[in-house]
């Protein structure tokens, strides 16, 4: 059997991998555009920034390994351009000679990858503006950087004690992953970075309430947000910086300009085969990663995939399910049963030391679709035990059905980096187990003070969650407060730093003492500064006859509520 494959780097490398350990006499030919067969593009901001010190380190295999290990033909610097299903042959291109040769194929593996958008915007092709895709990439940033103008190079060969510097500035158009973790790597070089995202919020598989908080931990060390706001115009000035214009008007000088304005799958090829290209604008494949032509198979950035939760298709550009798809493509092509079951976009993104992350999906993905079987839950737990010396507080939303208590998503962030990733890494098993909030109530998972709490943050949610749908614990939002009976059960000091207008003060330790104070013929909304003082009160007024529901996350959710309404 004859098998070509069609770009490396995550999907296409692991298909290949793979099918030699399954298939020890199959034909295997691995072809890629670009001079490696190989990388990790997840590090590549993290090499401009110096993090990463060696650009070798970002090669994860290398051709001479695929060739000697696993025997496979390994083809770097080769473009495929256009495939014959009839015939069954793919046509390459040598990119460095131009000359044009022939395979044949028994089965055919797609790993294209995705390209970054580049609109045409005028002067979008100037010196000093980059893409971040490839190492090629990332190392003429680096150059860039050390002198691609005069005033950079003036920069370089500053010496002794300098006083004052002039600033160094760059411009990140692009809100997402790559643009966030560049414009972090720019701000440790010393830049002053500016990010603009066309649309209203950052990382757009956030709710906007958790986005929130994620831009004013970015604003806090220095990054400067131009929300809804997105490149028009570049131009280059007399001592090599560039003028960016943007869409509102407004102007940014900088020395180095990154392009992060997202990702488009590379279809070109698979369009040459007339195979199906689904709504989203990705190659269509099945479970078993076939396209619409049996003897073709697609992995990775360019296919689309079923969403684990909601069934939907979607673009999910991650490399966890490319190494998966590539390795369900080899077992397939192998013969074996093996199926992909979709994916639920876990992700995670660190920030000076914090960190972002989602698993399944969002409400918002939920109001699009005119779901209304669902609630949501805000907890704001320490990462670890609050006693133990170091805990800081994770921002928690987890998203389940009403209707039989399945976990459906789940978003987090704080500036404890791990302690974010472990809960969203628990949960995003999870969804993937099709467990309950029943479940997460009984999840046994670590603890030692150092890491965690005996009532884990993924225990707190389900046990909260489970509340709510026992009837111990009615909900609300601060979304749905305007002509509500606000009871606000904290202490009058923290009022002293933080009132919510209209409540009613009664402190938690003098409810029983006060309860004909509150009225029997309205509905109850409870505060306290995160929600468990006014569980406390719940059970006390929900057992004296009162009409009553908590406000979930209390006063830390309607900071951030707050927050992403004066946007």
């Amino acid at each position: 059997m004859k098998v070509v494959i069609v770009g490396g780097v995550a999907g296409g490398a692991s298909c290949a991998a793979r099918l030699r350990r399954l298939d020890e006499k199959a034909e295997i030919i691995m072809v890629e555009k670009g001079p490696y067969v190989s990388y990790a593009n997840c590090g590549l901001p993290y090499y401009v920034g110096g993090v990463i010190e060696k650009e070798s380190s970002l090669l994860v295999a290398s051709e001479q390994m695929f060739r000697s290990v696993f025997g496979i033909d390994v083809r770097t610097h080769c473009e495929a351009i256009s495939i014959c299903t009839q015939s069954k042959t793919i046509d390459l291109r040598d990119v460095s000679s131009g000359e044009i040769t022939t395979e044949s194929y028994d089965k055919l593996v797609l790993s294209p990858g995705a390209a970054s958008i580049h609109p045409p915007l005028p002067g979008i092709d100037l010196p000093g503006i980059f893409q971040v895709r490839t190492v090629p990439d990332v190392r003429a940033i680096r150059e860039w950087l050390d002198e691609g103008t005069s005033f950079l190079a003036g920069m370089s060969n500053y010496s002794g004690i300098q006083m004052v510097k002039p600033p160094r500035r760059a411009v990140v158009v692009g809100g997402g992953f790559i643009g966030l973790e560049m414009a972090e790597n720019l701000i440790h070089l010393g830049f002053e970075v500016t990010v603009l995202q066309k649309l209203p919020q950052i990382l757009g598989p956030l709710d906007p309430e958790i986005a929130v908080t994620v831009e004013g931990f970015l604003v806090r060390h220095g990054v400067q947000l131009e929300l809804g706001d997105g490149a028009a115009e570049f131009e280059q000035l007399e001592n090599g910086s560039i003028n960016v214009k943007t869409i509102s008007g407004k102007t940014h000088i900088a020395q180095v300009v990154i392009l992060a304005i997202g990702v488009r799958p590379e279809t070109d090829l698979a369009k040459t085969a007339d195979l199906e290209i689904g709504d989203c604008g990705g190659i269509r494949v099945d479970d078993q990663m076939r396209t619409s032509d049996p003897d073709i198979l697609a992995v990775g950035d360019a296919i689309e995939v079923k969403d684990f939760v909601t069934g939907a298709w979607s673009l999910i550009a991650l490399a966890g399910p490319a190494n998966r798809q590539g390795r369900i493509a080899a077992d397939v092509i192998s013969g074996r049963d093996a199926h992909f079951r979709g994916t639920q976009g876990t992700a995670i993104i660190g920030l000076f030391g914090g960190a972002a992350a989602w698993t399944g999906v969002s409400e918002k993905m939920l109001i699009a679709a005119g779901d209304t079987d669902y609630e949501k839950v805000y907890l704001y737990p320490n990462s670890h035990a609050g006693y133990y010396p170091g805990a800081t507080m994770i921002g928690l939303k987890v998203i389940f059905r009403k209707s039989d208590g399945k976990v459906l998503g789940a978003q987090a962030q704080g500036e404890d980096g791990p302690a974010v990733d472990k809960r969203i890494s628990a949960l995003a098993m999870a969804i993937q187990m099709g467990a309950t909030v029943y479940d997460l109530e009984e999840a046994e998972l670590c603890y030692a003070p150092q890491f965690g709490s005996a009532k884990d943050p993924v225990n707190f949610a389900g046990m909260v969650a489970a509340n709510i749908l026992q009837g111990e614990m009615p909900v609300s939002h601060w979304d749905a407060t305007d002509d509500a009976f606000l009871l606000d059960v904290r202490e009058p000091v923290e009022l002293a730093v933080e009132d919510v207008p209209g409540a009613v003060n009664i402190p938690l330790g003098q409810l029983r003492s006060r309860l004909a104070e509150l009225p029997l013929d309205k509905e109850i909304h409870l505060v306290c500064r995160s929600a468990q003082r006014a569980y406390y009160a719940s059970c006390l007024l929900m057992q004296s006859g009162f009409n009553v529901r908590n406000l979930s996350g209390g006063t830390l959710s309607r900071n951030i509520h707050i927050l992403d309404k004066t946007k």
